[in-house]
């Protein structure tokens, strides 16, 4: 075929061939949007007792029965503040947001509170400067309990 018809049935008929676009990387996009919809749509968010101990808490994030990531945190009504200990993510699940999720979901469940962390990993530090958490002292132990802690080894004997 000849003229300018003929070049666009020729273009039409390659692109049909090529699956998924020109510049598209194979396997890449697909799995990590695919992810990505996972994150939203299967993965649960369910509170746990941790078992570091009592006064913290933790939430698991649940793929088809299977834990995919936990968040540990501790809440303090006195302070009306709240510190995010520890964050995990299986690797397959970091890049989708759901670790976004998981700490947005802290914030809807307990409203009032200010968030802080003691985490300083890569992974974390990105997502908390994305959310705009600050981070805590070395301890992230509250105000109420840092003083009563300084107030009792003063005591005379």
């Amino acid at each position: 075929m000849s003229g300018p018809q003929g070049s666009r049935v020729h273009e039409a008929q390659s692109s049909a061939q090529r699956v998924g676009g020109r510049h598209r990387r194979p396997g890449r996009r697909e799995g990590r949007w695919r992810r990505r919809i996972l994150a939203y749509r299967d993965v649960r968010l369910m509170p746990a007792v941790s078992p570091r101990g009592p006064d913290e808490e933790c939430l698991l994030l649940v793929h088809v029965r299977k834990v995919v990531g936990q968040v540990t945190y501790r809440v303090c009504g006195e302070c009306a503040d709240g510190v995010i200990t520890e964050v995990v993510l299986d690797e397959p699940f970091r890049t989708c947001g759901l670790g976004t999720r998981a700490l947005s979901h802290l914030r809807a469940r307990y409203p009032g509170l200010t968030w802080r962390t003691t985490l300083d990993t890569r992974l974390i530090r990105d997502l908390v400067h994305r959310l705009r958490i600050p981070r805590a002292g070395a301890t992230g132990v509250c105000s109420h309990l840092r003083s009563s802690a300084v107030a009792s080894p003063g005591r005379p004997g």
